[in-house]
């Protein structure tokens, strides 16, 4: 094993990039950044062993890179080549990931998170701004984002449990889950499932061919509803209608518009029965 320490204070940002294996974060407090790379066999071994790890104060903020670069296909006549990368770093660190295959949990909490992966499983705990990633077949799981949360994906799923701000997803065949959305959520699935379980405010745009779309809009929040399948089945607790239900009477509650469309998916439209609890820690 190998191991850095770094003293990072002010904004710090991580930019990790390694091919395969493990990245696993946390945050704890300080001003310092803890750095590990261990390798299962010798040719991760040596991969680490040129891996270019390496702290620069740029102003206010310190900027650790982590970099162990592999190209070619990886062949094994024993057991599966794994680098292990581990970082603990100072609370609302900005991260950057690139990774093939590596599964990616970051425990603790965080400024803003991007991450690019073939591959690898994504598990955030929280970020208070900005999440972004783009997956082939890996799947994110997401605690907690305040801030927009952008998510390209083929066919792998994607969990939420609150959504601060907007939600912009592009899925191909992985299933999307929300349990609390906070803004608006503008979703396009081909074979994918959307569902949304409690919605509060802003718009829920949802566009599937052959997946299914369910939107629950909490209690207290007025609903416009515009729902559109081809051969799927529609069922909902609002009048399907171009003007605003009118079962909400107070004018000044939050305005939910559900705008969902499918080719052969069904559609179901229902009231949150209470605000979602999220479960701390």
């Amino acid at each position: 094993m190998r191991t850095w320490d770094f003293e990072t204070p002010g904004n710090v940002r991580l930019d990790l990039d390694i091919p395969f294996g493990r990245i696993e974060i946390e945050t704890a407090t300080g001003d310092s950044t803890h750095v590990s790379l261990d390798g299962n066999e010798s040719f991760s071994r040596e991969l680490i062993d040129d891996a270019r790890v390496e702290m620069h104060q740029r102003g206010d903020r310190s900027e650790v890179t982590v970099e162990v670069r592999h190209r070619g296909i990886v062949f094994s006549l024993g057991r599966s080549p794994e680098i292990r990368l581990r970082v603990v770093c100072p609370p609302e660190a900005d991260v950057a990931v690139r990774t093939k295959s590596a599964d990616v949990t970051a425990r603790g909490n965080y400024g803003s998170i991007e991450a690019k992966t073939a591959s690898g499983d994504i598990e955030i705990d929280d970020v208070s701004g900005d999440f972004r990633v783009k997956t082939a077949s890996g799947d994110v799981g997401l605690q907690r984002v305040g801030g927009l949360v952008e998510i390209q994906s083929t066919s792998g799923d994607v969990a939420l449990q609150h959504a601060g701000g907007d939600v912009v997803a592009k899925l191909v065949s992985g299933d999307i889950w929300i349990r609390d959305a906070g803004g608006s959520v503008h979703a396009n699935t081909v074979s994918g499932d959307q569902r949304f379980e409690a919605v509060v405010a802003g718009t829920i745009e949802a566009t599937a061919i052959s997946g299914d779309v369910y939107v629950a809009v909490r209690r207290g929040s007025r609903v416009y509803v515009d729902a559109n399948t081809v051969s799927g089945s529609t069922s909902s607790e609002f009048d399907l209608s171009d003007a605003p239900a009118e079962s909400e009477p107070d004018e000044d509650a939050p305005m939910v518009e559900v705008r969902a469309k499918t080719v052969s998916g069904d559609i179901m439209l229902a009231r949150a029965p209470a605000p979602a609890q999220l479960p701390r820690g």
